[in-house]
């Protein structure tokens, strides 16, 4: 009876992952770092991406051994972070002052103009930002992202129409948003999502991932039969794979630094 009145019991709930912050100085600055408590982890880890530096632990881990990991680990943790800062497409963009935007894997040349509305458009001699002389740095970021999108929608409805034949139907609808990590997705609706990221990009990868997500309307997978599919409408894939693979972190980290 008490064996199984314990078999009737909830199983207990597995720990949680815990995150909070902790503050380290560098040679030229104090930064922080994510410190995540995650049961699935084994032993200590520490690594860099565009969103910051992040300390991995295991729950029986202690804070002193955090810490202690952290600091044996600093002069590592500020090369990686002064590399990663140096791998962004283009500088830090100030307000009203000329610059260069990347677009399409170039740098064109920023131009600023005085104007009623927040507007960027594209010219012969590149990027002019149509500003009101009130407007501060949201309203730029704002028309900045407006502009990409409007690139890439035109872009995409460009191409689809030449890769519709042999598809079971069109995509539902198109998303344009920051993603982390991936470039592009294919929700069970058909809704297609695309990296903003790829604005950056140069043209023949964005038409890849454009590509491969419509290929996904064939096969749901990353089977033989799917890398088939992207081969037989673009022939030149792993070129524009390796260059995502190449590029991709310093394209995603410009995109963040243009649309913080």
């Amino acid at each position: 009876m008490t064996s199984l009145f314990r078999r009737l019991l909830p199983a207990p709930a597995a720990p949680s992952i815990q995150r909070d912050t902790v503050r380290l100085r560098l040679d030229d600055a104090e930064i922080e770092v994510l410190r995540v408590r995650d049961p699935r982890a084994r032993r200590l880890k520490l690594s860099v991406d565009e969103r910051g530096a992040r300390l991995t632990m295991p729950l029986r881990a202690s804070l002193v051994s955090g810490e202690r990991f952290l600091l044996e680990h600093r002069q590592w943790l500020q090369q990686q972070l002064a590399r990663l800062q140096g791998d962004h497409l283009a500088p830090s963009l100030a307000l009203r002052e000329p610059g260069l935007l990347p677009l399409r894997g170039e740098l064109l040349p920023l131009r600023w103009q005085e104007g009623r509305f927040a507007h960027v458009e594209a010219d012969a001699d590149g990027i002019v930002v149509q500003l009101p002389a009130r407007a501060g740095e949201a309203a730029f970021r704002r028309a900045l992202r407006e502009f990409l999108e409007a690139r890439m929608r035109a872009d995409v409805g460009r191409w689809l129409p030449g890769y519709l034949p042999g598809l079971p139907r069109a995509p539902a609808r198109l998303r344009l948003k920051v993603m982390s990590s991936q470039w592009g997705s294919l929700a069970p609706d058909g809704s297609l999502a695309l990296d903003l990221a790829l604005a950056l990009a140069r043209f023949s990868a964005f038409e890849y991932v454009l590509v491969h997500e419509l290929c996904h309307l064939l096969q749901a997978n990353h089977s033989p039969a799917f890398w088939a599919e992207v081969e037989a409408r673009f022939p030149q894939w792993r070129a524009e794979r390796d260059y995502l693979r190449a590029e991709g972190r310093r394209l995603k980290a410009t995109l963040r630094q243009l649309l913080p």
